[in-house]
């Protein structure tokens, strides 16, 4: 995993975390009679849900562009090395035979 992929990993938990402790808070507020601590909690939680779903959506076109770029690599060598491919599948099908079988 790079190290963007880590970072960005790790900034959405922090993300969700706060969400969470943004949330509590809301529900301990709102327990009460003030208005003014749950609203100013209610906007907070939006904020965090903004901010969270907006990392969300950067990761996941991240990890999209990644999948493409795999995509077409994986395209790329087969139309390079078919015979390779073949003797790669051929392989992959055999071992799983193998471990299907043991079970």
């Amino acid at each position: 995993m790079s190290e963007a992929t880590t970072a960005a990993r790790q900034q959405l938990v922090s993300d969700l975390k706060a969400v969470v402790a943004d949330s509590e808070e809301l529900l301990r507020a709102t327990a009460g009679s003030a208005d003014a601590r749950a609203s100013a909690a209610r906007a907070r939680i939006e904020e965090s849900l903004r901010a969270a779903k907006s990392k969300i959506e950067e990761i996941d076109a991240e990890v999209l562009d990644r999948i493409n770029d795999a995509a077409k690599a994986t395209d790329d060598y087969v139309h390079e090395h078919p015979w390779g491919a073949v003797g790669i599948a051929a392989a992959a099908g055999l071992l799983i035979g193998v471990l299907v079988a043991r079970r």
